[in-house]
């Protein structure tokens, strides 16, 4: 008995290993990376505690659950977050100086407007674009 495959008009034959992406093991990436440890070394860890927050603090406020129930770490699995990232960043980058540009100088509220829009987009924009980055690298296989 021969098994045929049908396929609709004009498309071509998939291959269905080419459609699955390898899933991204954030813990496994967070450690060959070693944030952790670049994230003590910084400083970071410590300067989060003075500001009252460590582990402890961060399972009693459940932020790890409203994280996920955000979708924040479903994202950083997401094949496509990095280049949404990326996308945002370069639309905010643009938007600023086409703001400053487009909106007139005549009033103080309007030369208020430009540059509360401009550094809302400088500081948005190269947060996105670094997220991208740090995601990306999150999904990299070795």
């Amino acid at each position: 008995m021969q098994v045929s495959t049908v396929f609709p008009v004009g498309e071509p034959p998939r291959d269905s290993t080419s459609f699955t992406t390898p899933t991204v093991k954030l813990l496994t990436r967070v450690e060959q990376l070693r944030l952790l440890t670049k994230a003590e070394k910084a400083g970071l860890l410590s300067a989060a505690e003075k500001f009252g927050l460590s582990l402890s603090i961060i399972e009693k406020l459940g932020l790890l659950s409203k994280a996920e129930e955000f979708g924040v770490l479903s994202a950083a699995t997401d094949p496509g977050t990095p280049s949404a990232l990326l996308s945002l960043s370069l639309g905010l980058l643009v938007f600023g100086p086409i703001c400053v540009y487009l909106v007139p100088e005549e009033y103080p509220w309007e030369v208020a407007l430009q540059a509360v829009v401009a550094l809302a987009c400088v500081v948005g924009g190269s947060a996105a674009l670094a997220a991208s980055n740090f995601v990306s690298n999150l999904q990299k296989s070795n």
